[in-house]
């Protein structure tokens, strides 16, 4: 297939990219290189520089001819979505319209869109399968809940099919270090210790201790990266193949500590790792556990790669190059 994939330099999208490229399709990256970088870009891909705020860079570029795309060109920290909703507003919501109405306009009628777990809020009960109540609790989540809902008047007004794909939490790197671009000021654990372990930040905070799980430290569902790109690829076809929408979680469906996550990538890396508690986040679930099932049914997906020695120790490997 002919797959045209925004936001395909940044940490997500690269991944994806590469797979579809290791499973015989042609790819094409539009991305503004804001939260991407050029570093993450493939030979074997075509790329266009341009954002989904530019209708007509976006309609110039979904001339050509693609079966399918993939949207992966959201922001996507939490809390700045809290103190910034107009910059989520613009980009996310505006954006997303902008690539639904091209793709309309010239006859893009596949689209995979980058989801989130976000989109449920608080846990009234674990694991959270799709079926789970639709509450976030930051305007992130907000954003893509929305998008959900575009994405179904779209399909029933327009014919554009979509499968949503609601991730929990990504981290690891392409085993094979194919992708070596780091995310720039990440906002999540793993890469916030491995820039600890590489001398890059002083020190690691830990929002609490005193959580009612083993080890007092918040639970959350870990998917590696490459296993979420692999299902991209199979939604995609599954999508073009039967032609009707769908949405799914994608989780390793096992929770992991913050304090696991610490004490392994100490024995991972070597290095001291040094760590404090800090006081609790508003807002922070103590678990966050996904049920999968229905993307293993559908797809035939399962995560592979997300333990966590994995996850590390693909990521440190990435680190050690640039530190």
């Amino acid at each position: 297939m002919n797959v045209l994939v925004i936001g395909g330099a940044g940490y997500i999208g690269s991944h994806v990219s590469r797979v579809l490229l290791d499973r015989g399709h042609k790819v094409t990256v539009f991305d503004n290189l804001s939260s991407g970088c050029k570093e993450n870009l493939f030979d074997e891909a075509a790329f266009v520089e341009g954002d989904i705020l530019d209708t007509a860079a976006l309609s110039k570029v979904m001339n050509g001819g693609f079966h399918a795309l993939i949207h992966l060109a959201a922001f996507k920290a939490a809390g700045e979505s809290m103190t910034h909703p107009e910059k989520y507003s613009v980009n996310n919501i505006t954006g997303t319209l902008n690539i639904l109405n091209c793709a309309a306009a010239t006859g893009i009628k596949a689209v995979v869109f980058s989801s989130s777990a976000a989109v449920y809020g608080e846990p009234k009960y674990l694991p959270m399968d799709e079926n789970h109540p639709l509450n976030p609790e930051n305007y992130y989540g907000f954003t893509k809940l929305e998008i959900e809902r575009f994405l179904d008047w779209y399909d029933k007004l327009k014919g554009v099919r979509y499968a949503a794909l609601r991730y929990f939490n990504a981290a690891g790197y392409d085993a094979k270090g194919r992708v070596t671009g780091l995310e720039r000021n990440p906002a999540n654990l793993l890469p916030i210790i491995m820039e600890v372990a590489a001398g890059v930040r002083e020190k690691l905070e830990i929002f609490g201790d005193d959580w009612d799980t083993q080890d007092g430290t918040c639970i959350r569902d870990y998917v590696h990266v490459s296993d979420l790109a692999q299902a991209h690829a199979l939604a995609l076809e599954h999508l073009v193949k039967e032609g009707k929408s769908f949405t799914v979680n994608l989780g390793s469906e096992n929770g992991i500590s913050v304090k696991s996550m610490l004490e392994t990538a100490r024995a991972v890396t070597g290095r001291s790792i040094p760590a404090v508690i800090a006081p609790r986040r508003a807002g922070d679930p103590v678990k966050v556990v996904a049920s999968s099932s229905k993307a293993r049914e559908l797809l035939g997906w399962k995560a592979c790669s997300s333990d966590v020695e994995t996850l590390i120790s693909s990521t440190w490997n990435i680190y050690q190059k640039h530190f």
